[in-house]
């Protein structure tokens, strides 16, 4: 059974585009699978990127913009 999402992800992902949801969706999961760190989602011109931070405390989402 999968582990539920904090509540700061599921607010996070609410009404996200389906592209962006497979995107960070994922992410999001590896960061609660191992329960010690969140999620740092950059945007880097027309893309995106998530990845679990080691900055970024458990059951936040913080986002980073790049031109």
């Amino acid at each position: 059974m999968e582990n539920p999402l904090p509540r700061a992800y599921q607010s996070y992902l609410e009404g996200a585009e389906p592209a962006f949801l497979d995107t960070v969706r994922p992410v999001m999961q590896e960061s609660v699978a191992e329960g010690e760190y969140g999620v740092l989602v950059r945007f880097l011109g027309t893309g995106v990127q998530a990845l679990v931070s080691e900055t970024v405390p458990f059951g936040e989402v913080r986002e980073l913009h790049h031109e």
